[in-house]
């Protein structure tokens, strides 16, 4: 069956901003404080977007979510009009606010897993949006994930959430990488933990954030095949150093494994069970990075592995987009090049300035949900949420005359912000069609 795999980026909100937040992200962390420019961020989201689009990629938008959570804000004991409750809970609780305002739901990698067609027992597309029940602010996204992706997908099997409890912390797609021949055909998928239910959460450092739990929950509302799914765990090594999520260490496409050599607990088990898996279906090509060339602080400061690993059109070697970072970071670098010159399956880096969101732990592979789609149900997806030359100028307008240029920590506790963003997002749902109660200030 004909098959392609498309990528569906979490289009970046008008509140973007460095709240440092996300324990565990050295980079939202370290940048905590930094004015943002939520402008420069979406315009900078919509070029990579438009770039993979022209390279002949199927490519789709995901909208933001609207923020402040006007109705969590409601749940947690405010009251009166909106901007009352904006200006109450900044006076507060300043922290509180911040995670209700996040604009997180631009890493579409953490929107949900995704299994193909082909992979699934009942021969539908099935979509599991993330709980993301470790963090607060990413924790309040799960409900509007699943409305974007139905109204993305309307043939799909789209479930909900995991319950939203320590045992079943789940991360989406970000813990979970799909191996195949090609598209169109039954594949491996690989699903990493940092940990099981039980386990001692102080064995790392940094939080854990996906079980092994959730993974196999979700294998089995897939209904996918035991002897073509992969458990692995990521070693503490690597969760302590800062990759809070796996596709910080590891991606993957095709045939291929791209991965740090300290990102899994047992790497030669994970290969092992890769192959076993992969029998009758494919030869798993493992390509692995020492710690010697590329120490793990470097690939996680520059985002090495947070990249795209892509089939280009008419090429017969993979391509890796990777953050303008990769190749700032000299040993990163070192290695892109020398993996070029090489005969492997990777044969060209390309690196795209997505810089305002990496500020915040988000490359590449972070902005964006991969949904592998049979050529019908590409056809049946909603026309409006894939992008077009036509979209791309006007959504590019949108931004311009709706964003702030800059953007203070500080600046969340203006009502205005709020209102400006309401404004925005209810003109986004007539440009994507999204009818207009998509989101809950529209419903009332």
């Amino acid at each position: 069956m004909s098959a392609s795999e498309a990528n569906f980026d979490g289009l970046i909100g008008p509140t973007h901003n460095y709240g440092g937040l996300s324990a565990g992200n050295l980079a939202s962390a370290n940048n905590a404080g930094l004015v943002a420019s939520p402008r420069a961020a979406a315009l900078q989201g919509l070029a990579k977007m438009k770039a993979m689009a022209d390279a002949g990629l199927v490519q789709g938008i995901l909208p933001p979510q609207a923020r402040p959570d006007i109705a969590a804000l409601r749940a947690l004991g405010f009251s009166g009009t909106p901007e009352d409750m904006v200006r109450a809970a900044w006076r507060s609780d300043k922290r509180l606010l911040r995670n209700l305002s996040s604009a997180s739901s631009m890493w579409a990698a953490n929107a949900a897993t995704v299994s193909p067609s082909a992979d699934c027992a009942d021969g539908r597309l099935h979509l599991t949006p993330a709980n993301l029940s470790t963090m607060l602010h990413r924790s309040l996204e799960h409900a509007q994930t699943r409305r974007a992706l139905e109204a993305a997908f309307p043939f799909a099997a789209v479930h909900n959430a995991l319950p939203g409890q320590g045992d079943f912390a789940d991360e989406g797609a970000a813990n979970h990488v799909r191996l195949c021949a090609n598209h169109g055909k039954a594949g491996v998928e690989l699903f990493v933990y940092g940990r099981a239910a039980g386990d001692d959460c102080e064995l790392t450092k940094f939080p854990a954030r996906q079980t092994l739990d959730a993974s196999r929950a979700i294998a089995r509302r897939h209904g996918l095949s035991a002897p073509r799914t992969v458990f692995a765990r990521q070693s503490k090594r690597a969760i302590d150093a800062g990759a809070f999520h796996n596709d910080v260490v590891c991606v993957g496409a095709l045939e291929t494994l791209f991965y740090h050599e300290l990102a899994f607990d047992d790497t030669p088990a994970m290969k092992d069970d890769i192959t076993k898996a992969a029998s009758g279906l494919f030869d798993p090509q493992f390509v692995e990075v020492p710690d010697s060339e590329v120490p793990i602080a470097d690939a996680i400061k520059a985002y090495l592995f947070n990249s795209m690993l892509v089939a280009m059109p008419g090429e017969d070697r993979l391509t890796l987009i990777a953050p303008l970072e990769t190749a700032e970071t000299p040993s990163t670098k070192a290695f892109c090049d020398k993996m070029v010159a090489g005969k492997g399956p990777i044969g060209a880096v390309t690196y795209v300035d997505v810089r305002q969101s990496m500020r915040n732990g988000g490359g590449p592979a972070c902005l964006r949900l991969r949904v592998v789609l049979t050529e019908a149900e590409r056809k049946t997806c909603n026309p409006d949420m894939l992008l077009t030359d036509d979209k791309y100028d006007r959504l590019c307008a949108w931004v311009t005359t709706h964003y702030r240029e800059a953007l203070a920590p500080d600046d969340i506790g203006d009502p205005a912000l709020m209102t400006e963003s309401f404004t925005a997002l209810d003109e986004l749902t007539g440009l994507l069609n999204l009818g207009r109660d998509f989101y809950p200030f529209q419903r009332g």
